[in-house]
């Protein structure tokens, strides 16, 4: 192991306002940042009075998990009026910091009105450093690199005598971020021998996944840190940062084996796995917090960047595109705490099946059942866009994902301009236009999802057809002025298999599921902070949803026929869906509502003397209430 020396990225990330969303990725985030997210610290008082603001409320993780995501929100948008609060916020933290590095307060007040704690876990400073990187990547403000450097500083000397412990202890590579973009710049020793002192005092990933024990759903009310699904979410890139350090194998191998052993005990078709609060097996009935969806998201976004593996980018897709925004109302002024691929009332009511949750914990609100996702959700969309595009070793630009954006940058000192229009996920095709300011030669490297069997390639007049799935396919050319390039990735329908052998349709990155009709019951009026357009909201069902669905593997193509429509000013919209289905089921009667949600899901196959019906199914991102993983039909 070199000590001057960190394993190189295999590709690298962009300085962030690189890459702006365009088309409906544009839309998206502007609803994102005209509702929660743009205005928590006008009215939410864990943010507005924040003790890391000058104010006398929260003083831990809320405001930093808020920055985290304000700050790609703002710059991805290049939005003034969002820039301007970030510039604000950060500028008060880098003056305000102590002579010994610390940053913020010293005390921990976890939520508004909660006690004063002098045990401070540095989970948090772990936390603001991440944001405050991001703001130096877009500001190019010279003073983080010292702030950054002071605040390691302090922790250093303060873990020698007050080790890790709590959230610090299970997220303490979450440093190792900062420490490494520090090292990158100054090259000084002390950083790599403080990973080192983190990793020892630190949770060891890689040796708990070795003998797993937590392979079923945890016991109700057993909660841990072991099983806390955003360490969960989080612990996936703990190793892969740990290798870039130590060069070892074994540290690789760990980020396969954290993945495999979730995805198998724990996984839902949505790629994300359950865990309300903890981990709960792959009953689509279980929660699965929003925290766990974006920090999910983030740490592939990670790997990508370490490991290069194009399977990381199908699954961040998978997560974006159907996980996130299902946890939202369309104004993104609510969100939930719990989501449900199988999910058929949002209410408040006691003794739901979470395992260690509140009653409340699947409505759409400000702070259902705790705050933490109100201020860390903000995230999920606008460092999905700041990577979209990565730069690769050999000077190329790499698409690991896909999404309607404008990406200006240079490579070898020459502005490039690459514009990537497409309704992509809705639709296969993207058009993607590089403009180089004058000739010259470099590498493009596109993502062939694992999904996309038969992709096609135009690149000018030249068609491509030996493009392999589950690879980055090369273009190495000659650019000149503007090279139109097309990428075709045919969708095909699919079946995946859940729980009690259920099936849940898939095509291309998407997931469908039942279209429920919803009817909207505002709650919770007389709590502060509830005055719309920040409210409270159950959704109850207006339609049936206990179906079996009657299709095979063999037929999919006959069985369900889709559809395109138009891409709406709300892009995941449940009144009128991009693409939409139509397929054959029955209703199973003993299939009913039990507390809230669905009771178990029949094991397939079923037998139903029900009248068949036609149903329509709707990607899974556009729905609020919906079933997912269906029971499947016995035919004669």
């Amino acid at each position: 192991m070199s000590e001057s020396m960190l394993k190189e990225l295999v590709f690298h990330p962009l300085p962030l306002g690189s890459i702006h969303p365009t088309g409906w990725l544009a839309r998206q985030l502007r609803i994102q940042a005209n509702g929660l997210s743009g205005h928590l610290d006008e009215f939410w008082p864990d943010i507005q009075h924040s003790q890391w603001f000058g104010g006398d409320s929260e003083a831990w993780e809320r405001a930093p998990y808020w920055l985290d995501g304000l700050i790609p929100l703002a710059y991805t948008l290049d939005d003034e009026t969002l820039k301007e609060k970030a510039r604000r916020y950060v500028e008060h933290i880098i003056v305000n910091q102590e002579e010994d590095g610390w940053l913020g307060p010293r005390t921990m007040i976890e939520e508004a009105g909660a006690h004063e704690s002098l045990n401070y876990d540095l989970w948090a400073q772990f936390l603001i450093l991440k944001a405050l990187v991001q703001y130096h990547d877009a500001t190019n403000d010279d003073r983080i690199v010292s702030v950054v450097k002071r605040c390691l500083q302090c922790i250093d000397l303060h873990i020698d005598r007050s080790p890790l412990f709590n959230w610090g202890q299970f997220r303490w590579f979450e440093a190792l971020l900062s420490i490494y973009w520090l090292y990158e710049r100054i090259e000084e020793k002390w950083l790599l021998d403080l990973v080192i002192k983190l990793a020892s005092q630190g949770f060891h990933w890689a040796d708990f996944f070795f003998s797993w024990p937590l392979t079923s759903p945890t016991p109700k009310g057993r909660w841990n840190y072991m099983g806390h699904v955003v360490n969960n979410a989080m612990a996936p890139k703990a190793h892969a940062l740990l290798w870039r350090l130590t060069g070892e194998e074994r540290d690789k191998h760990a980020v396969y084996d954290i993945l495999e052993k979730l995805e198998r005990f724990h996984g839902l078709v949505t790629g994300v796995f359950t865990g309300d609060e903890c981990l709960a097996g792959r009953n689509p009935n279980q929660g699965t917090e929003l925290c766990a969806i974006v920090e999910y998201a983030y740490s592939l976004e990670v790997l990508l960047s370490i490991l290069g593996d194009p399977l990381f980018g199908d699954r961040l897709e998978k997560i974006i595109y159907n996980a996130l925004p299902a946890a939202f109302r369309p104004d993104m002024w609510s969100h939930q705490y719990d989501q449900q691929v199988n999910q058929v009332e949002c209410s408040i009511k006691e003794d739901r099946i979470w395992n260690t949750n509140g009653p409340e914990s699947n409505i759409f609100g400000v702070e259902p059942n705790y705050g933490c996702c109100t201020a860390n959700f903000s995230q999920g969309w606008p460092k999905f866009v700041a990577n979209l595009w990565m730069r690769s070793n050999d000077d190329g630009l790499v698409a690991v994902a896909y999404g309607p954006n404008r990406l200006s940058c240079k490579v070898n000192d020459v502005p490039v301009q690459i514009v990537m229009d497409t309704e992509y996920p809705f639709r296969d095709n993207l058009r993607i236009s590089v403009h180089t300011y004058k000739p010259m030669s470099f590498p493009l490297y596109l993502r062939v999802p694992a999904w996309a069997k038969t992709a096609r390639l135009q690149v000018g007049n030249e068609d491509i057809l030996d493009l392999q799935a589950g690879t980055f396919h090369r273009i190495y050319r000659d650019w000149e002025e503007t090279t139109e390039i097309t990428l075709t990735l045919p969708m095909r329908p699919y079946l995946w298999h859940g729980y009690n052998e259920a099936i849940a349709v898939e095509r291309g990155p998407l997931v469908y599921s039942l279209k429920i009709g919803e009817k909207w019951k505002r709650v919770n009026e007389d709590f502060p902070g509830r005055e719309l357009p920040h409210g409270d909201w159950e959704v109850h069902p207006t339609t049936p949803w206990n179906y079996a669905l009657s299709v095979r593997e063999h037929t999919l193509s006959k069985d369900i026929i889709f559809s395109e429509h138009s891409i709406g000013e709300v892009p995941f919209s449940s009144r009128i869906a991009p693409v939409m289905a139509v397929t054959r089921g029955r209703r199973i009667p003993e299939w009913v509502l039990e507390n809230g949600s669905a009771s178990e899901t029949p094991p397939s196959p079923v037998i139903s003397k029900e009248m068949p019906e036609e149903i329509t199914l709707i990607p899974y991102g556009c729905t609020h209430l919906r079933i997912t993983e269906f029971p499947l039909l016995m035919r004669a």
